[in-house]
């Protein structure tokens, strides 16, 4: 019998079932789209960190107070005493470090900002001039935070787009006075509209000089929350930050009690947990498909069963084994294949609805995922049709035809 005559025998033979057929192949419909959908939510969800990463700047390294000890893969914070950070240390960094393109001290808190009869609270950051340089940080209108507001503790501000819709509408904002926890501060620029960044919305945020974010949140002393610097290309990263290591290194009297971590590092610790979390996934989904296979291999040797006298008669006219068993093993793939084709479309459709859902979400099919569920599927019918197929072309012809 030649292999197209064994398909078309192997597709009429399932097509007189059809429901039995169908509830067949669910188990590897369910697998191949669990594993397609679930990798594409993995890499969507990936991506989506990447982006968000992207939105704040490119080539960042951050220096933050402390330092963190890796144990047994924990990363611990060392509770020990440690020298703070200053905007002094930022200034050192600024004048000594190599391939750097802009520093900031910053500090940051919770404000209330009041314009009249109108306040609210949101998120203030106290920073150097280089912030929106490293931030990438556009404004619609003004101008940015300069240096000589840091040296001369100039009381002015930039707001975010929210902010100045809620206390001003539409009216003109520059020049305006505004209370910032009780102290005033001439609004100087206001921000392009950014929307939200790894969970900040950066319109709903207020920018100050340096010196009045310590006022409020130090009490006048020399203490910043965290340095943020950038680095003018990534091949640069590695030399700055083993610049800034060594400054830092000798300004705290030898005694490396910081941290210093770049962006791309996050960005790969990110990327990490990702692909353990993805092919865990993966794996999971693919025990629908060896369940589905199991259901494969017990409906085939339930139907060589009602069929024995089919497959004597077969014999009896001059079938081979070989023929017989590819008949079989042809049905067998063909539920599975059929299942995997059918849970490839249901798994594209599914991207396609989350994508109209969540459009911030970069899901999509991946390539790789739908070759591996597909052939995963392919050979699921392959191993699981043997046995049947052995088994159907083991039947003696003689008591298969006295078979009722």
């Amino acid at each position: 019998m030649e292999l197209f005559e064994c398909i078309l025998t192997a597709l009429y033979s399932l097509s007189q079932n059809k429901v039995r057929a169908f509830l067949t192949t669910l188990g590897v419909i369910i697998g191949v789209m669990s594993v397609i959908l679930l990798v594409a939510l993995g890499e969507a969800a990936q991506a989506y960190i990447q982006n968000e990463f992207a939105g704040m700047g490119s080539n960042v390294i951050l220096i933050s107070p402390g330092k963190q000890e890796t144990t047994s893969n924990m990363i611990v914070v060392n509770a020990g005493s440690y020298r703070k950070l200053t905007a002094e240390n930022a200034r050192e960094i600024k004048r000594k470090a190599v391939g750097l393109k802009g520093v900031s001290g910053n500090v940051l808190g919770t404000a209330q900002v009041r314009y009249g009869n109108l306040e609210r609270n949101c998120i203030m950051v106290g920073v150097m001039e280089d912030f929106d340089e490293i931030r990438e940080l556009r404004l619609q209108q003004g101008r940015f935070i300069e240096a000589q507001d840091i040296d001369k503790n100039n009381k002015v501000c930039v707001i975010g787009q929210k902010i100045r819709k809620d206390l001003f509408g539409s009216k003109p904002v520059l020049n305006e006075k505004i209370s910032i926890n009780r102290m005033k501060h001439v609004i100087i620029g206001v921000m392009e509209e950014r929307g939200t960044a790894l969970g900040i919305n950066l319109d709903d945020i207020v920018i100050v000089p340096l010196p009045s974010g310590q006022e409020m949140f130090y009490g006048g002393e020399d203490t910043v929350f965290e340095i943020i610097t950038s680095a003018r290309s990534p091949e640069d990263i590695p030399l700055a930050t083993k610049s800034i290591r060594q400054i830092l290194f000798a300004a705290h009297d030898y005694n490396e009690d910081f941290t210093i971590i770049d962006q791309d590092s996050m960005i790969g610790s990110f990327g990490k947990i990702f692909d353990m979390l993805r092919f865990m996934l993966a794996g999971v989904a693919c025990i629908s498909l060896v369940v589905g296979g199991i259901g494969i291999m017990n409906i085939m040797l339930v139907s060589v069963r009602e069929r024995t006298r089919e497959v004597g008669v077969r014999k009896a006219v001059g079938a081979k084994r070989k023929d017989i068993g590819l008949q079989f093993l042809i049905e067998a793939v063909t539920l599975s294949v059929c299942g995997g084709i059918v849970g490839i479309l249901i798994a594209w459709m599914g991207t396609l609805i989350i994508g109209f859902i969540y459009p911030s979400l970069p899901v999509r099919l991946s390539m790789w995922s739908v070759l591996m569920a597909f052939f995963f599927s392919l050979s699921v019918g392959v191993f699981f049709g043997v046995y049947p197929a052995l088994k159907a072309s083991s039947v003696d012809p003689v008591e298969a035809l006295r078979y009722e």
